[in-house]
């Protein structure tokens, strides 16, 4: 359990437990909009869209994670977010994120009928937040 002044967090995906550990501040995007969220905040279960994890540590660091989707629980001061996948910025691969990010904008920019439109909209999404993620570390 934390302290009164931080809360703890655990992100897992299928594959792994992405962070576990104390921190005073998370912001994540909701379908609802952003979302800043501090220790002792109240009890809630809440939707995620793909977007920044950002995770302020009680050392006074700030750390960013690409996540991409799922679902956050705050209970009893602990913060538990259940996710298809989150990478933290040294498991990104530039060079694909970038060769994924101009596919998805050639097959949005196509007119041919066969494609699925909101796929590419969703690996182009993706695909930005894996660079930008990148770019704050």
């Amino acid at each position: 359990m934390s302290s009164g002044k931080t809360m703890h967090l655990d992100v897992i995906t299928p594959d792994k437990t992405a962070f576990s550990g104390d921190v005073n501040f998370v912001v994540v995007r909701t379908e609802m909009g952003e979302l800043g969220i501090l220790p002792r905040h109240a009890d809630l279960v809440v939707a995620l869209e793909i977007a920044t994890l950002r995770v302020d540590l009680p050392d006074g660091t700030r750390h960013f994670m690409a996540n991409f989707g799922g679902f956050l629980e705050i209970k009893d001061n602990v913060i538990t977010v259940v996710t298809p996948n989150c990478e933290l910025p040294e498991e990104i691969d530039v060079e694909r994120a970038k060769r994924a990010k101009v596919r998805a904008e050639e097959r949005l920019a196509s007119k041919n009928a066969e494609i699925d439109f909101h796929r590419a909209e969703l690996a182009l999404q993706r695909s930005l937040l894996r660079l930008d993620v990148k770019n704050k570390a």
